[in-house]
């Protein structure tokens, strides 16, 4: 039965928003983490663009759809607020990344970091990755069923552990693998329906995650704040505002603990998406590698990366296919409105440019694969600002993200000129929305070296 979240002000002239909590305890929850679009489209039909329903144990507006998401995400009129919003789902875990912090404070951090995300270095980062990638792919065996999704989750943490840590010297591959075990743990306690540290659950593994992660980054500190490299953990330790102010060891290693599983979670379930549609799409997979193979070298520079615009275009449809994160959070701080609807203060607000990837009021047979989208002669991602944002919006648009644009390729231009794969036209990935979306198949393709 529907509900109204809170009565509007006498003197306004705006709606109350409708919803439902769902199931006792768990709202809403295991809809989500089942199949979020079905959800998502559940509430568009019932309920339009706003709408509230219960999740973690609180009440969520739901807000869907491009108009909805600018008007959030661009806030003009400051009433929303990221640390609130994430903070109730990661805040434990990831506390002191840029995506927790918000106002003056935000924009310190996010000066001071600009630096280390310059041209200048993402060049350099790109000339590192290509021999990382390499050296990675040299350990993937041709065969049928080879389980795409795990084993680029280990190249894309070798990737950000190398360019962002400058290596992890003195850690064995079971440390290694640890720390890619306490990442996802931290990244799967987000969606925890018990939320205290009891045996067994999602919440007491992502805090014992954490702080694996803490003590690991915190023991390679001191050797990056006394020798200035090029990597990211060392950049961070040295690098300045324009007004001379830098990070504090803590906030050095809670930005590193963010990035890293930023860097590597999200790039991971990209790649591993583009494998499976130009697995079922081989003139697409043909394309792509003709455009590799005339680049004439196994090690592109960044401006290369730039001329392999089907690898684009495949990966901008991917992003649209699987947002990465399919949903973002906020949390009012003061009495405001989203599309005329009545939002009171301390409301959760969960974003969703994942449903509108899917809408067909914008995307023309939505579910089909169709990086041709994205050209210069159809552009339908600019029918409308926010029809396509898989990287968020406002002033908390994702730093990283030309770096995760250069990094895919990068991968992509690899596996191209090393490997023919195809996967089954009728295959659909089973895909985990615990946390992060993920392949629960680790996502099979029939893989053949060239």
């Amino acid at each position: 039965m529907s509900k109204l979240l809170a009565a509007p002000p006498a003197d306004s002239n705006l709606d109350a928003v409708s919803g439902d909590g769902g199931l006792p305890l768990v709202g809403h929850t295991l809809e989500y983490i089942r199949d979020p679009l079905a959800l998502f489209r559940s509430r568009w039909d019932k309920y339009g663009d706003v709408s509230w329903l219960t999740m973690a144990g609180q009440r969520w507006i739901t807000v869907l759809g491009p108009d909805a998401c600018q008007q959030v995400l661009q806030n003009k009129d400051k009433a929303f607020v990221n640390s609130d919003g994430w903070s109730l789902l990661i805040g434990p875990f990831f506390h002191g990344g840029l995506m927790l912090l918000d106002s003056d404070e935000h924009m310190r951090h996010r000066r001071i970091m600009q630096q280390a995300f310059t041209r200048g270095r993402l060049e350099k980062s790109v000339e590192s990755l290509n021999p990382v990638v390499s050296s990675g792919l040299d350990e993937w065996a041709g065969k049928d069923g080879f389980t795409v999704y795990p084993a680029l989750k280990s190249l894309t943490l070798d990737v950000a552990t190398s360019i962002f840590m400058g290596g992890a010297e003195g850690s064995d591959d079971d440390e290694i693998a640890l720390v890619n075990a306490s990442f996802v743990a931290c990244v799967q306690a987000a969606t925890s329906i018990v939320r205290y540290r009891l045996p067994g659950t999602r919440w007491k593994r992502g805090l014992d995650g954490r702080k694996v992660l803490d003590e690991f980054f915190r023991r390679y500190l001191p050797a990056r704040r006394a020798t200035e490299t090029d990597d990211l953990f060392s950049v961070l330790c040295h690098i300045e505002s324009d007004t001379g102010q830098r990070f504090t060891d803590d906030e050095v290693v809670d930005h590193m603990i963010f990035l890293l599983m930023a860097a590597h979670d999200t790039s991971t379930i990209t790649l591993s998406t583009m494998m499976q549609y130009l697995g079922q799409h081989p003139q697409w997979q043909d394309k792509c590698r003709a455009e590799s193979v005339a680049l004439g070298t196994e090690a592109p520079t960044l401006a290369q990366l730039d001329d392999l615009e089907s690898i684009d275009l495949v990966m901008k449809e991917c992003l649209r296919l699987v947002s990465p994160t399919p949903v973002v959070a906020r949390r009012a701080v003061k009495d405001t409105e989203v599309q005329g609807k009545f939002v009171p203060a301390g409301t959760y607000a969960s974003v969703a440019p994942h449903f509108t990837h899917h809408m067909s009021q914008y995307w023309p047979d939505p579910e089909k694969f169709d990086p041709e989208r994205f050209s210069s002669e159809r552009h339908e991602d600019k029918v409308h600002r926010y029809a396509w944002e898989p990287f968020g919006g406002g002033v908390h648009k994702c730093i990283g993200m030309f770096f995760a644009g250069a990094e895919i390729k990068t991968i992509m231009h690899h596996l191209l000129l090393r490997f023919d794969w195809s996967v089954d036209p009728d295959y659909v990935a089973p895909l985990n929305f615990t946390s992060l979306p993920f392949p629960e198949d680790g996502q099979p393709v029939n893989l053949r070296l060239r």
